[in-house]
């Protein structure tokens, strides 16, 4: 009998328990794929016709999206092409909360209409001593768009040349603001701006004065620059883009601005990503002056740009609950990251696997303390292994140096070491 008419049919093999326990989770599409494929392949020999069902229960993905979770070992913590900032479990847990109904903006005391994201705007008021007021947008891009199309259109903006900055992936800063409808007043050089530059081309045509911090690059030798609380007096309002979202000081990082600190140095708003330092859900943060902050959100573009209900959740639960895993990796003590390397390393060489701990340089990524290098430690392995990780389960992605695999720790949670090690021996094996 010809093997290929014995493969059961579609809807019989969907049938079976595990694939309609699965379609609740994963939808139906997703699950009569994985059938098809597994029909296909016991067409073609490649599995028995009995085999069909559970084919397709190896075959099925572990989530309805397609994103899958991966073990960051690169060395860069805010890593943009892996996502940028991991949630804590209090923000993962806030944003599953919020997935259904709530009242994000529905007062349950009075059964009226109320402030939109109410609880993130107090807590990031809480968090930024001089924030007289907040408003939260989906990106630190659409934050400063806001700003120069409520505060400037048809107007100027005085910017240094040498803070027209490219942001990644070619988006310019440049570009940005001029399709808002403002014109850029460029003064000084690309490294060197003085005060004087500044007084010169400030006049009635004057939006505002912006300061953008070159979170992605550094200019050293002769330069110049000058302060936001030398630019306060120019009689216009000076907006900061501080750009990595760290709220207030953060002692490993001491050149890095902080709205806190720009704010008290006189900058009447200040825009920052959620994503990055802060170590929160993808959006931009808009704070200081009340006046100008509403004059932002009254703006028919605001509308455009808000954040859904799980962000602001998640943002939230970041701002009021523990420590992100972005702070966490930030401060994680090297000795400590030595120890787990060694212990790694003597795990995978007892089993075979040529693997040394090494000294490694982590950095924070994101745009953020561009030429800050963090001491780390990683395990070493061969250069071969990088694909079948990369393409495991969980996919473990690492960095390559001098020939090596480098599997640097410092953005790892300690709990997840096992996993690492269970990916390698898997890969190796």
């Amino acid at each position: 009998m010809d093997q290929r008419r014995r493969v059961p049919r579609t809807d019989a093999v969907l049938a079976d328990p595990r694939l309609v326990a699965a379609e609740g989770r994963l939808g139906r599409a997703v699950v009569k794929e994985a059938v098809v494929r597994a029909q296909s392949r016991a067409r073609q020999g490649g599995i028995e016709p009995e085999q069909v069902a559970d084919a397709a229960v190896e075959g099925l993905p572990p989530y309805a999206a397609s994103l899958r979770p991966v073990l960051n070992l690169t060395g860069v913590i805010v890593h943009t092409n892996l996502g940028r900032a991991p949630l804590s479990r209090a923000a993962a847990e806030a944003a599953t909360a919020a997935a259904g109904y709530t009242d994000v903006e529905f007062d349950l005391v009075t059964g009226v209409r109320a402030r939109r994201g109410r609880g993130a705007l107090d807590a990031l008021a809480t968090a930024v001593s001089g924030a007289q007021d907040a408003h939260v947008v989906n990106n630190n891009a659409a934050a400063l768009v806001l700003v120069a199309t409520a505060l400037a259109s048809g107007r100027e903006i005085v910017v240094s040349r040498g803070e027209l900055v490219e942001i990644g992936d070619g988006f310019r800063i440049p570009d940005l603001l001029v399709s808002t409808g403002a014109r850029l007043r460029e003064v000084g050089t690309t490294n060197r701006t003085a005060y004087d530059d500044y007084e010169r081309a400030v006049g009635p045509e004057t939006g505002f004065v912006l300061k953008v911090h070159p979170s992605n690059f550094r200019v050293e030798g002769f330069t110049g620059s000058v302060g936001i609380e030398r630019l306060t007096g120019l009689g216009v309002p000076v907006v900061a883009d501080i750009g990595s979202g760290l709220l207030t000081r953060e002692r490993l990082l001491p050149d890095e601005p902080d709205a806190a600190s720009t704010l008290a140095a006189g900058a009447d708003l200040v825009t920052a990503s959620a994503d990055k330092l802060l170590g929160g859900p993808q959006a931009g943060l808009l704070l200081g002056r009340r006046d100008l902050v509403e004059r932002c959100r009254r703006h028919p573009l605001a509308r455009a740009l808000r954040v859904g209900k799980t962000t602001l959740a998640a943002l939230e639960a970041t701002l009021r609950g523990p420590e992100p895993p972005v702070l966490g990796a930030l401060r994680a003590e090297p000795d400590t990251l030595h120890v787990r390397a060694r212990a790694l390393a003597a795990e995978l060489s007892l089993a075979g696997i040529d693997a040394v701990a090494v000294p490694s340089l982590a950095t924070v990524g994101g745009g953020g303390a561009p030429g800050v290098t963090l001491p780390s430690a990683a395990v070493s392995l061969p250069e071969r292994l990088a694909v079948p990780l990369r393409t495991g389960e969980p996919p473990v992605v690492g960095r390559i140096e001098a020939g090596r695999l480098l599997l640097d720790l410092r953005a790892l949670p300690r709990e997840r070491d096992g996993e690492v090690a269970r990916a390698v021996l898997k890969a190796g094996g």
